[in-house]
């Protein structure tokens, strides 16, 4: 079932940096909800190919297709999915998954399991970098990279990197930016090299999960935990700005069209410009407990957010349950 809706940008316009006048956020609003199944979720990605959102679930990945609005619940059997990378034009995707700590290779079209490739512990974000060729599964428990070629779907090698990792973003250029979470830093990886050639102290920055580059500013931006993003130059190898958002970030989304990026932290979507003079910000848009990842449609603009209702923690350390029947996916466009 779809909802038509209409929800207002929350926020006024943020001073622009030095020597620019203030810019109009884009006017980002809700214009649907779709139902999903039951079930918790981890990360979503987007195949501009297949038009298809996917989301990574505990025990299945859904896709749901986002010109028709159709949902296969459980398009692949998993353990425990993290991430779901588009591979081979759309043809296939690989889903890390840290049950068996493998990164599973399936048919897009069918869910037929294709083969089983070996990771490392708790491989959870997960990447393809189109100038090497290789698809990439950060292994959060035992700190390294596990490199994968799609054509032969077998490992082809590891980079050590130390840490807990979290998400990465490449420059297309080779270079893979990683966030290690308890050390609150970017590692900076050559991947041709197959080596770390620098790290990047995340001043300021308490937990960075969610990351991208930003190819016109030349920047790259994490979100943190303690409801920062940092605002690095892997040229200098320093922060240069930090940045308030929202207090629960899961990732950070990136529209090379429109240069635009996307923090989503719960119940709400912080935006920042990204152009030669810097990343400013944009404003923020309300959304709905629970939207702290997504995925988006450079073609049409629109960004995807899963989300929930919740019930209180039964418990006073306990976590809140999601409403069954609540789980849907945002839809929000410019």
């Amino acid at each position: 079932m779809r909802l038509r809706l209409s929800l207002a940008l929350t926020a006024a316009v943020m001073a622009a940096t030095a020597g620019h006048a203030a810019a109009q956020p884009p006017a980002y609003h809700l214009v649907d909800k779709i139902a999903l199944p039951d079930g918790g979720w981890d990360l979503a990605t987007f195949d501009p190919v297949l038009r298809r959102l996917y989301l990574a679930r505990n025990e299945a990945v859904t896709a749901v297709d986002v010109d028709t609005g159709r949902v296969t619940g459980a398009l692949a059997a998993i353990k425990h999915g993290h991430t779901v990378v588009p591979l081979k034009g759309g043809a296939e995707i690989m889903v890390t998954d840290s049950g068996p700590n493998t990164a599973e290779f399936f048919d897009a079209r069918t869910g037929a399991a294709l083969a089983s490739v070996p990771a490392g512990l708790k491989p959870d974000a997960a990447a393809f970098d189109a100038a090497s060729g290789l698809a990439v599964a950060m292994n959060g428990k035992s700190g390294d990279l596990t490199l994968i070629d799609p054509n032969t779907r077998k490992a082809v090698g590891k980079i050590d990197i130390g840490g807990a990792l979290e998400l990465g973003a490449g420059d297309g250029q080779g270079r893979l930016f990683v966030n290690v979470e308890d050390l609150n830093q970017v590692a900076v990886v050559d991947l041709k090299a197959r080596k770390v050639v620098a790290r990047i102290p995340l001043t300021g920055c308490e937990g960075p999960t969610g990351i991208a580059y930003l190819p016109v500013s030349r920047r790259v931006v994490s979100s943190c935990v303690n409801g920062v993003a940092t605002v690095a130059n892997p040229a200098t190898g320093k922060v240069e700005r930090t940045l308030p958002i929202g207090p629960r970030p899961d990732s950070v989304l990136y529209d090379a069209k429109r240069k635009v990026a996307f923090i989503p932290t719960g119940e709400e979507l912080d935006l920042f410009a990204d152009d030669a003079a810097g990343v400013r910000p944009l404003g923020k848009v309300a959304t709905q407990a629970g939207a702290r990842t997504g995925a988006l449609d450079e073609k049409t603009g629109r960004v995807y957010l899963p989300a929930a209702e919740y019930t209180p923690a039964s418990t006073p350390n306990g976590k809140p349950q999601v409403k069954p029947g609540s789980v849907v996916l945002l839809v929000l466009e410019p």
